[in-house]
């Protein structure tokens, strides 16, 4: 296979940076982004705020001048802060949807443009989270903004599927990452409790799931949420 125009948004660390770093072993032409612009070895890096459209057009300009039009798009980046509902204003909210959700439609109405002029065809995942199912306590806008991923993905790939392009999420349970880092010790214990396979998933985990939906042999999954997450979410 030759190799293709990959861009991973949220790319150079945790499970971004393990999903270019698989794309990379592969060969592919990789663009990743971050708010940063912290370099990651053998990808373009750029920085990309993706809640701005100009940020977003900018470093999908510069991606498709260095490696042509994009062919991939993992859309990883997004934020958390927790906040019960009672305890969120508005404001407050609407910026957790304004990156997770928004931000996730810039970037992938970007990169659909781009893989429908180009007639190629093309993959797009999504990066959800389980807590976009289960909804968890103090992280209602969060739950909001991911679980909205999946009318998102499931409405482009009815938009885009005769054309060569499938639209998919994948839903992480908990995840080896900085993230979880700050979950206090009781949180962890009552998140093992309730993850079958008893641990956290490693982010080359969640990423091997991505790479595959990325494939040519995933061009009949489409629509599709698949869960990597111990089971945590089992039956939602």
């Amino acid at each position: 296979m030759s190799a293709r125009a990959v861009v991973v948004t949220g790319g150079t660390r945790g499970i971004g940076l393990a999903v270019a770093q698989q794309f990379l072993d592969q060969g592919d032409n990789v663009t990743v982004t971050s708010r940063s612009a912290s370099d990651v070895v053998g990808a373009l890096s750029l920085q990309c705020d993706i809640a701005n459209d100009g940020d977003v057009d900018r470093a999908f300009d510069i991606a498709e001048r260095e490696h042509g039009s994009t062919e991939v798009l993992v859309a990883n980046a997004g934020s958390a802060h927790d906040g019960l509902v009672l305890g969120t204003d508005t404001e407050a909210f609407d910026a957790q949807l304004q990156v997770n959700l928004t931000g996730t439609y810039r970037v992938v109405r970007r990169a659909a443009t781009s893989m429908l002029r180009a007639r190629r065809g093309g993959r797009i995942v999504l990066v959800s989270s389980v807590i976009g199912f289960t909804g968890a306590r103090g992280q209602s806008a969060y739950s909001a903004s991911k679980a909205g991923l999946t009318g998102l993905a499931r409405s482009l790939a009815h938009e885009v599927a005769s054309r060569g392009i499938t639209v998919n999420v994948v839903a992480p349970g908990f995840v080896d990452t900085d993230m979880t880092a700050s979950l206090s010790e009781a949180r962890r214990s009552d998140v093992m409790r309730a993850t079958p396979v008893g641990r956290l998933a490693t982010p080359n985990e969640i990423a091997s799931a991505i790479h595959f939906l990325a494939s040519p042999e995933a061009g009949y999954v489409t629509g599709a949420v698949l869960p990597v997450d111990g089971g945590f979410g089992m039956g939602l």
